[in-house]
């Protein structure tokens, strides 16, 4: 009987493993568009269903109005994030459970802008119309975009470009947070980034420099003079060198790649270092997660201290990169910049994983 029982009920787990990978997997196809009047204009960018970049299409749709804790931006900028195109392909698929089951709940995409602030919620009393702003909301790649007053938004820096701004948001907090909150690195400490010249990796070779540690820094050879005049004090080239066989010890590693294993990068970090990982494999189902579940998996059983997260937006570490920008300690590196007509071409580059820092969408002059 207590086979019999015990065979039911893996028998069950396999059932209903698979009805939920099958579901999640479901992709539903593109549904027409619902005709509806609209009184207050504006072009944005949409996708009805999951896919490659072919499913983004510009639409016009209605100006959306703020409620009491939010203010309605008029986009100048907007920036690329691979988080962008995680959504539109609805991968990996566990993501389906908050974004939408076949299709998604949310048409718009995007997250970082950077624009001027045309209303204001009733509650709101931090910004002004006409107040420069930077920061994060759902679907900038639009004419328009509503942000959280209290949590996803910052006074831009006067001297600093909308482009500039428009770029800082996830990829700038990302670097913020892993190197500050999970990192604790302090002046003096020896950090490695790996992934370098990338979105993130740039912003965090320059905020850990204006933390006092020394930083090295891994990347392809045509991107280590642009990292170098960030900051980095030493850097390797990934396809003649490693800095895992490296005679390098580290206090921090903060790892956007993934392509070594946590036991490699062990080799090279000290004792009582720290590694945060902030990338992920590739695949559709639990490949991206696996370097975040080996380091919880692991940490249990190392000297070192193993941290994954995800950056969360509040406003005064929005208020921290801006005041890192107007002491010209904080840049944003810009590979490319595309029109909202040419937001496919700006997505499909991003997924090639060649970008140097930052891809902008110019939304309006």
């Amino acid at each position: 009987m207590r086979y019999k029982i015990l065979n039911g009920a893996i028998a069950l787990t396999l059932v209903t493993v698979s009805t939920l990978a099958v579901t999640l997997a479901y992709t539903k196809n593109c549904e027409l568009p619902v005709i509806r009047e609209i009184n207050n204009p504006m072009k944005a960018i949409i996708y009805r269903c999951y896919g490659g970049p072919e499913v983004l299409e510009q639409a016009v749709i209605e100006i959306p109005e703020p409620l009491e804790h939010q203010i309605l931006v008029r986009v100048k900028a907007a920036a690329v994030n691979p988080v962008d195109w995680h959504y539109m392909r609805g991968s990996p698929y566990i993501m389906r459970l908050m974004t939408g089951i076949g299709a998604p709940n949310d048409q718009s995409i995007g997250t970082d802008f950077a624009g001027i602030v045309e209303k204001v919620g009733s509650d709101v009393t931090k910004f002004k119309i006409g107040d420069a702003v930077f920061g994060g909301g759902g679907g900038p790649f639009a004419e328009y975009v509503l942000a959280n007053a209290s949590k996803s938004v910052a006074h831009k820096p006067t001297d600093v470009s909308f482009e500039q701004s428009a770029a800082m948001p996830i990829a700038a907090l990302t670097a913020l947070q892993a190197l500050r909150d999970k990192g604790q690195l302090e002046p003096g400490q020896k950090v490695l980034i790996n992934g370098a010249s990338g979105g993130v990796g740039t912003y965090a070779v320059q905020i850990a420099k204006s933390f006092g540690a020394e930083v090295h820094g891994v990347s392809s050879g045509r991107n280590i003079e642009m990292v170098t005049l960030l900051g980095a004090d030493h850097m390797f080239n990934y396809k003649t060198e490693s800095y895992i066989e490296s005679e390098e010890r580290y206090d921090l590693i903060v790892d956007m790649i993934s392509n070594h294993s946590i036991s490699d990068n062990l080799k090279v970090l000290k004792k009582q270092g720290r590694m945060v990982i902030v990338g992920g494999g590739k695949g559709n189902w639990i490949g991206p997660l696996m370097p975040s579940i080996k380091a919880v998996i692991m940490n249990n059983f190392v000297d070192q201290e193993l941290q994954q997260f995800v950056a969360q937006f509040n406003s005064k570490d929005l208020e921290s990169l801006a005041e890192l920008m107007r002491q010209g300690q904080l840049s944003s590196v810009i590979d490319r910049r595309y029109s909202l007509d040419e937001i496919q071409d700006a997505i499909s580059y991003s997924e090639s994983g060649r970008a140097r820092g930052k891809i902008i969408i110019a939304i309006s002059k």
